[in-house]
């Protein structure tokens, strides 16, 4: 009585082992129509700085869409922002690809179906399994190439942090540690935590620009300084004559800047985005284990339904200079934030 099936189980299992095999390495999960449409999509960069969903935000990003195909990508997780975007939006459909290795980020599926997105969208996380599971492989080059398309593109926490030239990819001495104080950070401005990529996406409007994300809340504005001075005297050496100089913008936590591909941006949400340059700073003290000595930076401060241009470097901004001094930053605003 207990032959046959034994026997099935045996000629069975070849069969299962292959299935195993053959399972993909990344997960893709869909709601709304099967079947993508073809859309006429408009560039545009939602830079979201974390925390709760923005709906302005997505609102604005779907929009550009087309009434297409809404793809989130992400490094780990699930797929909750399919419902909640597309309750939001009226798209074809909204799919979510986890992407949580290099042999994920291999699978030509993946590579399809970011060439048939007419919007993307880079999830919070960590930036550091971005750069690690998906720089230099399929995946980047679409995403690049969708970016060339004009495919409108957005990112918030994570998702953010890679989306300027440079980025911060938190790949220092603790793997998986994105919250790198400005304290910390002042402290040493080489610290082996303080580990910088370039060129992970292309946007032309963020050449010469590192974003970062939560920005006064986790208390960053330090770290931001010392990413500039880094960027902008590499080896403690100033940037030859007529080098692009290197600039930031961070977000602040439930904040959002929607920009357009000629440099027009607008501030949305609950929170100030800072827009800070370091084109007039110079080091004084910019060496492996002293703290950081370096400034004057300028800071564009632009408040929640506030403009700013990229291009002009310039909008409806509070304005102050910040410098560095033995790793204690001084301020020209009165009564403004104590970083």
């Amino acid at each position: 009585m207990f032959g046959l099936p034994l026997v099935l189980t045996f000629l069975l299992l070849p069969q299962f082992i292959a299935i195993a095999q053959t399972a993909p390495a990344y997960r893709y999960l869909r709601l709304g129509n099967s079947a993508n449409v073809a859309a006429t999509p408009r560039a545009g960069y939602a830079l979201m700085g974390g925390g709760a969903d923005l709906d302005e935000a997505f609102q604005w990003l779907c929009n550009r869409a087309g009434g297409g195909d809404l793809l989130v990508l992400r490094a780990s997780g699930d797929d909750a922002y399919n419902p909640y975007i597309q309750k939001l939006c009226h798209l074809n459909s909204v799919a979510t690809i986890v992407l949580p290795s290099k042999e994920a980020a291999a699978d030509p599926f993946v590579a399809r179906t970011i060439e048939n997105a007419s919007a993307l969208f880079l999830s919070g996380g960590d930036q550091s399994n971005y750069v690690k599971f998906w720089q230099g492989t399929p995946v980047q080059a679409a995403l690049n190439a969708a970016i060339k398309r004009g495919v409108p593109i957005g990112g918030t926490s994570a998702g953010l942090a890679v989306l300027g030239e440079w980025a911060y990819t938190a790949q220092g001495d603790k793997p998986d540690d994105p919250n790198l104080d400005g304290k910390t950070a002042l402290a040493d401005p080489y610290g082996p935590r303080i580990t910088l990529s370039h060129n992970f996406l292309e946007i032309p409007i963020l050449k010469g620009i590192i974003t970062d994300t939560h920005f006064a809340k986790r208390d960053r504005m330090g770290r931001m300084l010392v990413f500039l001075a880094r960027l902008n005297e590499p080896d403690g050496k100033p940037l030859p004559a007529h080098t692009l100089v290197i600039r930031g913008i961070g977000v602040e936590q439930g904040a959002a800047v929607l920009l357009e591909p000629d440099g027009k941006a607008t501030v949305v949400g609950k929170g100030s985005a800072y827009f800070v340059d370091a084109e007039h700073a110079s080091g004084l003290t910019l060496e492996r284990n002293r703290p950081l000595t370096y400034g004057d930076f300028g800071v564009l401060k632009i408040a929640p339904g506030k403009t700013f241009n990229l291009t002009t470097w310039s909008g409806d901004a509070t304005q102050y200079k910040l410098s560095v001094k033995a790793g204690k930053i001084e301020s020209t605003q009165p009564g403004g934030e104590v970083y």
